[in-house]
């Protein structure tokens, strides 16, 4: 939004018949981001009366003044604008504090009325989402809407508060809970000023920070081409080469079918080559299937603990963070069980829910150490409030890849973490033990190894029956 929060413009016209700011000259002022709105009108004895309005710091964002005769308005020029846009820059500094963050953010969530979606988790994911890729997140704002706006999805009075806020607290990106399409993007951006992405973008942006292998860069680049592709613009038929004949000749290829034309080939060029980065794979797979040793790949929600709980189990030191995609590269690593029996075990990419397709590509790797796995370890985040919506969106991938029929042996994992919860909230935690019951599930803690004696036990058991 530049240096200025406000544009340096003030509106003033004229009110015929002396009624005082409406709703329209409130939306301009805040949409238009105008240093002032005034309306001017006569009153008796040929007096002139002003109404003025102006953004400000404060929550409500818009301060009406009273009528003012226009001989009291000598205060309302360049010092006044001025001591506004300190109001506002100094409660983005006290709210920034010494923080060096990439990008200030506020979520929005925008949903149909009777939908059955749990915003507050949608929200909460998003905010975890945003923070690790490196987001400070400002506020959230959600809507919940008869009929949704097609242009904006969001109704015209919730995008003026998002406006305001925006201009209130310094934010650079708005982040949609819900997937945008290119047109949606354009038409909020034109009328926010603001970048705007949705979660799916946010999401690639993740993957592609994450991303350490060869194969994990191909298939993120990949992802994100096949995401920007549509979402190129340009001036429509009447500027592309292949039109011909009247009002088509002349400007030849357009620089957006130049774009479009690298892209294409990009894409089929990173096709190729995870064409042959799949085949090393198949092979590297294939000997170990000849080799008789059984496969166990550890699945589960994002952030679960997959990539420490294989640390602990081998001793190897794959990069650990808690954030949401810490890792997106597998792993695989031998294990010797008690029994004296060895495994290989393989760490995957962490699901999440309602992954949209244009990202499946990021997981194929993924998806091929499960198609040879002769058992699914599940991992659970049990200190997690939402463990047992996260069990139902693993399935439903799991399904969705046709893995349901996998063997699976669920893991709660993170018990060191309810340690206190007994004390302070002991439905939550009567909860998690009956839900481990109900799964037949083993309890770890996997940054703790002597926690991890029970599911040895039972690895050891399962693979005897391989």
């Amino acid at each position: 939004m530049g240096r200025k929060r406000l544009r340096g413009l003030r509106l003033i016209h004229s009110h015929l018949k002396n009624e005082e700011l409406t709703e329209d000259d409130l939306t301009d002022l805040r949409l238009l981001r105008l240093d002032l709105i005034v309306a001017v009108s006569q009153f008796e004895n040929h007096k002139i009366l002003m109404n003025i309005a102006h953004i400000s710091a404060d929550p409500v964002g818009i301060t009406v003044l009273p009528p003012l005769f226009i001989e009291k308005t000598a205060g309302y020029g360049s010092n006044f604008i001025n001591s506004l846009e300190r109001g506002l820059d100094k409660a983005i500094q006290t709210e920034a504090g010494t923080e060096d963050i990439r990008e200030r953010a506020i979520l929005i969530s925008v949903s149909k009325a009777g939908e059955r979606r749990d915003i507050d988790d949608s929200l909460a994911e998003l905010k975890e989402l945003a923070r690790t890729a490196g987001v400070q997140v400002l506020d959230s704002f959600v809507q919940v809407s008869r009929n949704l706006n097609p242009r904006t999805l969001m109704g015209e009075g919730k995008l003026q508060e998002v406006v305001i806020r925006a201009m209130q607290r310094g934010a650079t990106l708005l982040i949609f809970e819900q997937e945008l399409t290119p047109a949606q993007v354009r038409a909020i951006s034109t009328v926010t000023e603001l970048k705007v992405i949705d979660r799916s973008q946010l999401i690639l942006d993740i993957f592609a920070s994450r991303a350490k292998s060869r194969d994990g860069k191909v298939q993120v680049e990949l992802a994100q081409l096949k995401y920007l592709l549509p979402r190129l613009t340009g001036r429509g038929v009447q500027m592309s080469r292949l039109m011909g004949g009247i009002g088509g000749r002349g400007p030849g290829e357009t620089k957006l079918e130049i774009d479009r034309r690298r892209i294409h080939d990009r894409i089929a060029a990173l096709e190729h080559e995870l064409e042959a980065l799949s085949r090393d794979r198949k092979q590297r797979r294939s000997r170990r299937v000849k080799a008789g040793i059984p496969i166990i790949s550890i699945v589960g929600y994002t952030n679960a603990g997959k990539s420490t709980l294989l640390n602990s189990l081998t001793r190897s030191e794959i990069f650990t963070e808690n954030l949401l995609f810490a890792t997106l590269d597998t792993s695989s690593r031998r294990l010797r069980l008690p029994s004296e029996k060895e495994i290989i075990i393989t760490d995957t990419v962490g699901f999440i829910r309602s992954l949209p397709a244009s990202l499946m590509g990021a997981f194929k790797a993924t998806l091929e150490e499960l198609q040879d796995a002769d058992l699914l370890l599940h991992l659970v985040d049990a200190s997690n409030p939402r463990f047992e919506d996260q069990i139902v969106q693993v399935h439903t991938i799991l399904s969705e890849l046709g893995l349901a029929d996998k063997p699976e042996l669920v893991v709660f994992n993170k018990t060191d973490q309810l340690e206190g919860l007994k004390q302070k909230d002991i439905i939550a935690f009567l909860r998690i033990a009956q839900a481990r019951r109900r799964y037949n599930a083993v309890a770890i803690s996997a940054i703790d190894c002597k926690s991890l004696k029970p599911l040895l036990d039972e690895l050891k058991l399962i693979v005897s029956k391989i």
